[in-house]
This record gives C-alpha cells, sequence and structure tokens, in this order.
C-alpha cells in the first residue's frame, strides 16, 4: 500500500512526497478510514511506529477551509512532555505546508506571554501539556467549547505521571460530541478506567502489541558485576566500536545518568550530552539538537527521552541498568531500528537485575542474547552508594508510663496545693462571732 492508496488530497501528497514518505506503516494504514469514520479510536503502537502521522492524517484530509480564526483550535492534541510538543509541531508544519492552517504549542516552564500572543492570533490546531492549557483556559485565553476532535498522544506515560485530574477538568471544558483519539504503547488499568469513563464505544487498533520486539533491533546482553565495570564496559565498546556513531545511553535516574556522564565525559570530550528533568529546558533542546546533528556521538538520558522523543538514525540504545519495568525496556530499545534501518540494543545486568531480565523475555517470549564479558574488561570491585548494603538500625522503643483510669494525675497533690472553696458570707462570719447575724443597720431618713 502507498499513501495515494489512501485518497489523500493533493496537498498532502506533495508534503509526504517532500518528506520522501511513500508507504504508510501499519498503524497508519489501519487507523486511517476508521478515523474518518468518526469513531473514537484507541491506538496501541509502540514507539517508532508512526503513530503520530497515523492522526495527523485523518485530521488533515478532512480539514475544511475558513477564513474565521478565533480563541478556540479545531483539533487539540494533548502530550505529556514539552519535549513532545515540540515535536509534533514540527511534524504537523512538515505536513501543512501546502494548506493554510495554523499550528502552535503551549506548555510549562517558560513565559506564558508570549503564548498568549500566538493564542490571541488564532489557532487552528493546538499541541499542549495539560498543565498550562489549563492555566490558558483558566486565565480566559482560550476556549475549547467548539474543538470537535481531542487526541491524546502517550496517554499511559501521561496518566503514570499524574495528569488524570487535569484530562478530567479538560473533557468538562470541551463538547460533549467530539471526537476522541488516544494512542499508546501499553494497555494499562489506569488507561482502561480513562476509556471506560469518557469514551464512546471506541474501537481499539492495535498495530504492534506490547511486548513484541521490533524485528529490526539486534538484542544483546552482559552480566556485569557492578557500576564501576559497567562504565568500563562501555568506555571499550565506544573505543572499539567506529560504527558506534549515535548512541543513546540510558541510566534509571537523573544522579546516574549524572554520574555515567561524569565518568565517560573525560575519555571522550566534546562527544558526550546529558538529559534529564533537572536540566533547563533550554539546555534540553540544546542537547538533544546536537545529537540530532550528530556533534554528540553519545547521549546520555533517563527515561524522559524513551517515550516521545524522536531521534532519527539511533545506530545503538546501551541500558547501563536493566528497567525494573519491562515496557520501559520496549519503549527504550525502540529508539533504534527505526525506518526499515537495522538497530543494536546492548543491556548490563548486575546479579539484582536479573529478575527484571525474566520479566522482560516474558513480555517479549523470547531471552536477551547474553554475551561473555571480554577478556580484558577490567572488573572494578570498588561499590558506588547505591549498591552498598543498607544498614538498617532500629530505634529503641521507649515505653511510657500508663496513665490512671481517668486521666488521674501520676500523684496526688498536697493539701496545700489542693483546690478548695474556702470563701464565707459576712452574714455568717457575724453569725458565729455574735450569735446573731449583725447588720449595719439602717440610716436615718434624710441623712446622705
Amino acid at each position: 500500500m502507498t499513501f495515494d492508496d489512501l485518497g489523500l488530497n493533493k496537498p498532502i501528497l506533495n508534503a509526504l512526497n517532500d518528506l520522501g514518505y511513500t508507504q504508510p506503516t501499519s498503524i497508519q494504514a489501519k487507523a486511517f478510514n476508521v478515523m474518518l469514520s468518526g469513531k473514537d479510536v484507541i491506538g496501541i503502537a509502540q514507539t517508532g511506529t508512526g503513530k503520530t502521522l497515523a492522526y495527523l492524517l485523518p485530521c488533515l484530509q478532512q480539514w475544511k477551509f475558513t477564513k474565521v480564526r478565533d480563541l478556540e483550535p479545531k483539533v487539540l492534541i494533548l502530550v505529556p512532555t514539552r519535549e513532545l510538543v515540540v515535536q509534533v509541531v514540527e511534524e504537523v508544519q512538515k505536513l501543512i505546508r501546502y494548506m493554510n492552517i495554523t499550528v502552535g504549542g503551549i506548555y510549562g516552564g517558560t513565559s506564558i506571554n508570549g503564548q498568549v500572543t500566538m493564542i490571541r492570533g488564532g489557532i487552528d490546531i493546538l499541541v499542549a501539556t495539560p498543565g498550562r492549557l489549563l492555566d490558558m483556559v483558566h486565565k480566559g485565553e482560550l476556549r475549547l467549547k467548539n474543538t470537535k476532535k481531542l487526541i491524546i498522544d502517550e496517554v499511559d506515560e501521561m496518566l503514570e505521571l499524574g495528569f488524570r485530574f487535569q484530562l478530567v477538568k479538560i473533557f468538562d471544558e470541551m463538547p460533549e460530541k467530539r471526537q476522541n483519539l488516544m494512542f499508546s504503547a501499553t494497555m494499562t488499568d489506569k488507561v482502561e478506567v480513562l476509556i471506560n469513563g469518557f469514551f464512546n464505544y471506541p474501537e481499539k487498533i492495535e498495530a504492534a502489541p506490547t511486548g513484541t520486539p521490533l524485528e529490526n533491533i539486534e538484542q544483546s546482553g552482559y552480566y556485569v558485576p557492578n557500576f564501576n565495570t559497567k562504565i568500563n564496559l562501555l568506555k571499550q565498546l565506544l573505543r572499539g566500536h567506529a560504527e558506534m556513531t549515535k548512541v543513546l545511553v540510558f541510566a534509571g535516574t537523573k544522579k546516574l545518568a549524572d554520574l555515567v556522564f561524569e565518568e565517560i565525559d573525560p575519555e571522550f570530550p566534546e562527544q558526550i550530552g546529558v538529559v534529564h528533568a533537572n536540566k533547563a529546558q533550554s539546555k534540553r533542546f540544546d542537547t538533544v539538537k546536537l545529537f540530532h546533528q550528530g556533534t554528540y556521538r553519545v547521549l546520555i538520558s533517563t527515561d524522559l527521552i524513551a517515550r516521545g522523543i524522536d531521534i532519527s538514525e539511533v545506530t545503538h540504545v546501551i541500558n547501563m541498568d536493566t528497567p525494573d519495568t519491562a515496557e520501559n525496556y520496549m519503549h527504550r530499545i525502540g529508539r533504534t531500528g527505526r525506518a526499515d534501518k537495522k538497530g543494536i540494543a546492548i543491556t548490563f545486568i548486575t546479579e539484582a537485575e536479573k529478575e527484571y531480565q525474566t520479566a522482560i523475555e516474558e513480555l517479549m517470549n523470547q531471552p536477551i542474547p547474553m554475551r561473555p564479558l571480554p577478556e580484558d574488561l577490567p572488573i572494578s570491585d570498588v561499590l558506588i552508594d547505591a549498591e552498598l548494603p543498607q544498614i538498617i538500625m532500629k530505634s529503641p522503643v521507649i515505653k511510657l508510663p500508663k496513665k490512671e483510669e481517668g486521666n488521674a494525675a501520676f500523684h496526688e497533690k498536697s493539701a496545700k496545693r489542693q483546690k478548695v472553696n474556702n470563701k464565707i458570707r459576712r452574714r455568717d462570719k457575724m453569725q458565729a462571732k455574735y450569735g446573731k447575724p449583725q447588720t449595719r443597720g439602717q440610716k436615718p431618713k434624710g441623712k446622705k
């Protein structure tokens, strides 16, 4: 099948030809006609299968030109991260080259003023993160009551990041009669709950079932005793393999990503970049751009990059740690072996991580081929803090004396301190002194 077979209009076909795209991917071909029908759609597709075009092409095919632009976008695309906002906006811009459509993106972590100006100028397709979108709505700068198409990309990741409350708020701001298009790499329980609550008899389209490894990726693994030996192995691989021209290295935490950078940067100066959530937004964009351009040979990242960021022509993915979630392994290795090119995924596995390996292999229904460590690899016996045995100190339990019933004091007060009402009326005092109550007497009349 080619894009011509889908019956796309001329402006879209011209844009696809400029990009060199001739054949739709599985998810693009399967989803096209279903989306054109107006049904709600749930697309399950692995990273790298072309799901961004899968939802953009039907929307653009149905586009009706109008000269009127207001504060209400016709199509709203929600994504979990600012990096993905930028990426999707760029993809839309490529496809609307020959169409009179405006597109823009809004996200947090930057000044809202420029984004307000853009919205006020009128917008047809809006790509947004949930938080910043609600900021715009609450400020009265954006309305969604006439937005007819809602697309939620990477919805499983969005829910994992805690955006469910914002999504529900956004649903409330939109018309009930709308088309919902949702794309996810995995079908989790949280996703199921969201679908059951807000989608209308959606049709499920699955292009690459969870756990299906991409055929273009050659997987392998090494059993490595500790982190410092992993560093030695990474350096040796980079030294000995010139074909490792664009290497994406995954670390499980931000601290670990920084540590990997500190260890290998001196040997490969100006060839290494690192990105994670603690890096400034502009720094993250610049680092990814330099990796795209080939200035950086290696990009070290947390799982932030595994979801949504489109980095083309990654030759190798190296997992410095084995992901504790099997689906994350699939997202990581899916960054290579794209566009019919071969890719290589290498995973370093410690004894403690073997249980994660088992879960991954069960999900894929196939083993990760293991390789022996190189004979000349230096084996370190130095452990980092995270690998040291954790000593748990028991806190001594101090028993307090039990209170007596009725919350009484622990001891009786002295007679002197006991509170007694000793007030005596004057009448009684006079009675005791004179045998009868004495009065002050009546004053004679006429005297004051």
